[in-house]
């Protein structure tokens, strides 16, 4: 795998002045004619915690503590998650004109729509850390153990990509059946409810989800003020191994054939 990564990284450098391009296209395609552009990025997810907190504190807030901060870390993770790869997965589509016309790396098409997805995800933790000042978390340095997380995330989400991307070629009811799974995925993340009332088996279950894996990191963090233990660091770095190599094997072996299914 190593191999395969110095190549792709060694031929993106090269395309390096065209990413960025590509990045700032992606960036500002997504606020094109709406009246408060970036403001989006912040108000999005607000409003989204305002709609959640009010429906669910009533059922599943009253025993827990720092529940806004909770919830917020919840959907922070999955909405990063589910626009980086949603994004991700029509790359190739949607610029298949300009594959036809320019023999340049796929890859960077999906890299784009992450990064943009990944500057929308600083723009948001930005507004996370504020509320959880107001809702009277303790800050310490122990808030650094975050960039793991993020870190692991953002390769998972690149894998992700690269995999359903490459799959939507071929298969375009990807797109369809990809809403339906993250659907059900959102309900499977404990975002609004605990996971600790369930018996040892049932929690242990759930770490089978990456995303959940990647809130709960996030809520030891800030709320219990824990870092989490090196078997739970491993199980993090597991998944985005797994998905990152799939899609670079993917990407490698079925290269030459997307252009006819383009």
């Amino acid at each position: 795998m190593g191999k395969i990564i110095k190549k792709y990284y060694n031929r993106f450098r090269k395309q390096s002045f065209l990413f960025s391009e590509l990045v700032k296209r992606d960036f500002k395609q997504k606020y094109k004619g709406t009246v408060i552009g970036m403001g989006w990025s912040i108000l999005s997810p607000m409003l989204t915690l305002l709609v959640m907190k009010l429906v669910f504190t009533e059922f599943f807030g009253r025993d827990t503590p720092h529940y806004t901060t909770y919830l917020f870390c919840g959907t922070l993770q999955f909405s990063y998650f589910k626009e980086a790869t949603k994004s991700g997965m029509k790359s190739l589509i949607a610029n298949h004109k300009i594959l036809e016309k320019i023999n340049i790396p796929k890859y960077l098409f999906l890299l784009s729509k992450n990064v943009s997805s990944l500057i929308n995800y600083g723009l948001t933790l930005c507004v996370f850390f504020v509320f959880a000042l107001i809702d009277h978390i303790t800050f310490g340095v122990h808030f650094l153990a975050l960039l793991y997380p993020i870190f692991c995330l953002m390769l998972f989400n690149i894998g992700m990509g690269l995999i359903l991307s490459a799959l939507c070629v071929f298969f375009r009811d990807i797109s369809y059946l990809y809403d339906i799974f993250t659907l059900l995925l959102h309900y499977m993340s404990a975002i609004f409810y605990r996971v600790d009332k369930y018996p040892m088996l049932i929690q242990q279950v759930f770490l089978i989800n990456p995303v959940y894996c990647y809130i709960k990191y996030f809520r030891l963090v800030t709320i219990d003020g824990m870092i989490p233990s090196l078997p739970y660091h491993l199980l993090c770095a597991f998944y985005p191994l797994v998905v990152l190599s799939l899609g670079l094997w993917m990407y490698k072996k079925y290269n030459h054939m997307f252009l006819y299914y383009l």
